[in-house]
């Protein structure tokens, strides 16, 4: 009888968990944030296919009568720039740019901030605090003055440019990595690896660095935004990807003489510049709700 009765529950403990995608994907924002991204890196891979122009060709009548660029119509969907180019096909080889120097120049910046947050985390000491004040040296200076610095010794192009911004975005995560590991080599655990032996690269390679891998993904999502609007920033002045390669910064650039006669020229790179910085943005906070320990069981 008791059997007929009892109710089909779960133990908490048995009930399956959601894994961070399934939590990922529970979240709205963050599902707005993956669709806008994959819309920019599919326009970004099938750009050479999704438009009949080339992104330097300036089309026989892609301007007025009176030489100013075309409103957008059926043919140009987005219109076209001072030079007669179509300016969606210019948007779309843009966004390869943009996430180019996005990834690449976050992907350097993670790998020295790790490396220098790691070190000087685990070792402190005289080490550790020479790290850590050519760190909050490199903070003092403000990021975009010394991006232009640098931008304005070396000729500009598109791996130089990612470069530069790796060397002025790195400092944040080396700080964050830092307080990370110092934490982490005072646990337990770290006590006892060294008092049996273990050597610091065991330690580092193996109990240290597995523990900083969330905070990596969170920091490499959440840096990639802050890399896209400084690129951008750094091609608007001038200094950065150099034209005719098509950057978003550069297309408001070379396109700010017509903001009020023709402003799609600023609007549209503009609008894609925002929404893709919101993206990354909006993933990054959804996965350091989702993956970041001192997050958990606060919802």
């Amino acid at each position: 009888m008791t059997d007929a009765i009892t109710p089909d529950i779960q133990p908490a403990a048995s009930r399956p968990r959601k894994g961070a995608l399934g939590k990922l994907l529970g979240r709205p924002l963050a599902v707005i944030g993956l669709a806008i991204i994959f819309i920019v890196v599919a326009g970004a891979a099938f750009a050479p296919y999704l438009t009949p122009f080339r992104p330097d060709e300036q089309i026989f009548d892609g301007l007025t009568l009176y030489g100013e660029p075309l409103p957008p119509n059926a043919t140009f969907w987005l219109g076209t720039d001072l030079l007669g180019r179509d300016l969606l096909t210019r948007i779309l080889h843009g966004a390869r740019t943009s996430l180019f120097i996005g990834i690449v120049a976050n992907g350097i910046a993670l790998v020295i901030g790790t490396l220098i947050g790691v070190t000087a985390g685990y070792y402190r000491g005289w080490i550790g605090g020479a790290l850590m004040r050519f760190t909050d040296l490199m903070m003092a200076f403000p990021a975009l003055l010394l991006a232009i610095c640098l931008a304005a010794v070396f000729q500009p192009s598109l791996w130089i440019v990612a470069l530069v911004i790796a060397l002025v975005n790195w400092v944040q995560t080396a700080r964050v990595m830092f307080t990370q590991t110092s934490s982490l080599a005072e646990r337990e655990f770290i006590d006892a690896e060294r008092t049996i032996g273990a050597s610091s690269s065991r330690i580092l390679f193996l109990h240290i660095l597995p523990h900083l891998v969330p905070t990596i993904i969170v920091w490499g999502t959440l840096g990639i935004s802050t890399t896209v609007l400084l690129e951008a920033t750094l091609s608007y002045l001038g200094i950065g990807v150099q034209p005719p390669t098509p950057s978003w910064g550069n297309i408001i650039f070379e396109n700010q003489t017509y903001f009020q006669a023709a402003p799609w020229l600023v609007f549209f790179p503009g609008i894609a510049i925002l929404a893709l910085a919101l993206a990354f943005n909006l993933v990054g906070d959804a996965l350091r709700d989702i993956l970041d320990p001192t997050q958990r069981g606060r919802s």
